[in-house]
């Protein structure tokens, strides 16, 4: 059995995270014939961390990537680093019962530790940076924060919370658009391109060989696979297919799950250290609870980093910064004269259930994946990328809680998924205005 997906040859979004990249990756093009314990398509986080984890175990890895490392989300995302994966995960209980909540709960948290301890242990320059802050859109939202906020206490979270009411705002935010907030110390923010950028190196001094430029164009399944490109092909005991929102027709079974839809960062021009006090006083990440919310936070260099308008219909806007600007300036209304340095978008997988898939395919059990992350990549990618390579390795309780839950294709085909969910979606939005 084998499948087929075009080739292409692009390079980095022009955003501010690759203007600002600390190095520049130049991994060769697949060529010839290789042999792989495991072959990874995709070189972003899921596939990056997924590597990694695999190597420290002794594995032989050959990961794919069709671009460059990290082109996709991984690389330009907001850059928001926040506990949790997925939402409402009781509704999953009547699949994995109350203690596979608890567990997945307890796995959100542990998800963010994961990339601290990288960072850490591979001493990547990714400009970590810990405080984060939930905004309050409702009064419904501040009810919920108090909910979330014992029920972390409830789980043993480690790090500082505290709920802050519509008079305490200014502490985190100079504006006036929110009615309370939730702050949690154990989030934060960080540069996604030179995270990615600095775990490649971490898999490429393990042993781990990277090709950008490879595009797979076939696979056949079996007992092993191959996975072909223009000039090459791996040979491996087992397959990861790491490509969330751009799975495109690789494989279409995990296609039909995730729908990718757009989302939009501008940076603006530095900031005077006076101006970006007393916009983010705290140097924290923050973010609104709207369907189509508002994320944004300071870059090290002092720029507002300002990110949302997540699009379902599949069309980009003409023009970034005019979709973007007048949300920012909503927020913060005394950028109207500060001048837009970087606009730029990306595609996110979602899911219908906002879960994460991690599992496998039914009919190739040594076919694994992981994708659909709904806007939770940046940690939720790194917990992905251990529980595959315990499932490789031998078990892990965790990859079988995730692989017990049944995922929803989204329908009408690729040509009409995005119509119909763009239209669902904008009744949410409607419910956001009452």
């Amino acid at each position: 059995m084998s499948a087929r997906i075009p080739v292409h040859s692009e390079q980095h979004a022009p955003s501010y995270y690759a203007a600002t990249a600390t190095r520049q990756t130049s991994y060769a093009p697949l060529k010839g014939a290789v042999q792989a314990d495991v072959c990874i398509v995709g070189g972003g986080f899921t596939g990056l961390n997924s590597a990694i984890e695999l190597a420290e175990r002794g594995y032989k890895v050959v990961l794919l990537e069709a671009r460059k490392i990290g082109w996709g989300a991984s690389g330009r995302n907001g850059g928001q680093l926040i506990r949790g994966v997925g939402h409402g995960l009781e509704q999953f209980e009547k699949h994995i019962g109350s203690e596979g909540v608890l567990a997945m709960k307890h796995m959100g948290l542990e998800a963010v530790e994961i990339v601290r301890q990288r960072v850490a242990k591979y001493k990547i320059d990714c400009d970590l940076t810990w405080g984060y802050c939930d905004l309050a859109n409702k009064r419904r939202h501040v009810e919920d924060f108090f909910e979330d906020l014992h029920e972390l206490q409830a789980l043993g979270y480690r790090h500082e919370l505290r709920l802050l009411d519509k008079t305490q705002m200014h502490e985190v935010v100079g504006s006036e658009g929110y009615l309370g907030g939730l702050i949690d110390m154990g989030s934060g923010h960080l540069h996604p391109l030179n995270l990615a950028l600095g775990e490649a190196a971490a898999a490429e001094s393990l042993g781990v060989q990277l090709h950008e430029q490879s595009a797979v164009t076939r696979i056949d399944y079996g007992n092993s696979v191959a996975v072909h490109t223009a000039q090459g092909c791996v040979q491996a005991n087992t397959l990861i297919l790491g490509c969330n929102a751009y799975m495109n027709q690789l494989n279409p079974q995990l296609g039909g799950q995730v729908l990718p839809a757009g989302s939009y960062i501008i940076a603006t021009e530095p900031l005077s250290e006076e101006q970006a006090q007393r916009l983010i006083p705290q140097n924290m990440a923050l973010c609104d609870q709207r369907v189509a919310l508002d994320y944004y936070r300071l870059s090290a260099d002092r720029r507002l980093l300002f990110g949302g308008a997540c699009n379902y219909s599949g069309r980009d806007p003409k023009d970034i910064v005019a979709f973007m600007r007048p949300k920012m300036l909503k927020v913060f209304p005394e950028l109207a004269n500060t001048r837009i340095d970087f606009a730029w978008g990306g595609m996110i997988g979602i899911g219908a259930n906002r879960l994460p898939q991690i599992g496998r395919l039914p009919e190739q059990p040594n076919v694994y994946f992981a994708q659909a992350y709904s806007g939770h990549g940046v940690n939720a990618t790194h917990l992905a990328g251990k529980l595959l390579a315990e499932a490789i390795h031998g078990q892990s309780n965790g990859f079988d809680l995730f692989a017990k839950v049944p995922h929803m294709t989204f329908p009408g085909g690729p040509a009409l998924r995005s119509p119909l969910l763009a239209a669902g979606m904008l009744w949410h939005r409607l419910l956001d205005i009452v």
